[in-house]
């Protein structure tokens, strides 16, 4: 690991995973037209993923969910992405829905690198249109900005729904604000944030009670190496955004894509 990679681990040996994740098994089987994967991440863990085609021919989606989530909770979804034009690949986390292993925050972020060569390896075999977007919500705005930060050569843009791009006030629940562990490591991330060049889209809802709004403000005013573009869902808080702002939410992802998914 470079020296000024950020050690995510970190977070993990505070405690932090206890009281984060709440990892929910699901084997519900796909519905018509779209495909399951086990990708390998670690020896004895894969994680799971769903691939929502639509066309070879739209732009493609890799998209990481929020906490609590499965990837057949997108079953419904999925179609709304259909209509703007774009197909939609899922991915778990460990321990999420038929995932494998135990959630933690370093693999996290470290799975995102082995489920990103597949997802390309995937849309390649499959003929696909070389058009890719990166997203998370809430929990996956971490693998997400991992992969916009490092990642980054064959995604036209990042998309991030309701999710912080910070860790102060994670490190400052367990105590480790404070310290010189959790100051390199606050410090070494925002690094990494301030070093994405890729266009993004912030996507959030005005009175989000889990992650305020407060918090896609400040990760919109760290990413200053790139365009971003922060859209406030009036009314909407963390779960309902998608509903209340259904309109709002989807015209803005395809003008997004319509923009940077030309090449």
């Amino acid at each position: 690991m470079p020296p000024d990679a950020p050690d995510y681990a970190l977070l993990d040996r505070a405690g932090v995973g206890g009281a984060m994740f709440y990892p929910r098994p699901n084997d519900a089987p796909p519905p018509s037209g779209a495909s399951d994967y086990a990708i390998p991440a670690a020896p004895d863990v894969e994680i799971g993923a769903r691939f929502y085609l639509a066309a070879s021919a739209f732009p493609t989606v890799l998209y990481f969910h929020g906490n609590g989530e499965v990837a057949s909770d997108h079953d419904g979804i999925a179609p709304l992405y259909h209509a703007i034009g774009l197909n939609l690949f899922v991915a778990e986390f460990r321990g999420y829905g038929e995932s494998t292993g135990t959630p933690s925050f370093a693999s996290l972020v470290a799975d995102a690198h082995p489920v990103a060569s597949f997802f390309h390896a995937t849309l390649e075999a499959a003929g696909c249109a070389p058009a890719r977007f990166v997203m998370g919500r809430s929990l996956g705005a971490h693998p997400a900005l991992e992969l916009a930060a490092n990642a980054a050569e064959r995604f036209a843009g990042v998309i991030i729904e309701s999710g912080a791009g910070g860790l102060r006030r994670m490190l400052a629940r367990v105590g480790l604000l404070d310290t010189e562990l959790g100051g390199t490591l606050a410090a070494a991330h925002e690094a990494k944030i301030a070093s994405i060049g890729l266009p993004a889209l912030l996507l959030h809802g005005e009175y989000d009670e889990l992650v305020p709004l407060s918090t896609a403000e400040a990760l919109q005013t760290s990413l200053v190496a790139t365009s971003s573009r922060l859209e406030v869902i009036p009314g909407a808080g963390h779960n309902d955004i998608l509903w209340v702002g259904r309109e709002q939410y989807f015209a803005a992802i395809a003008e997004f894509v319509g923009e940077y998914g030309a090449g």
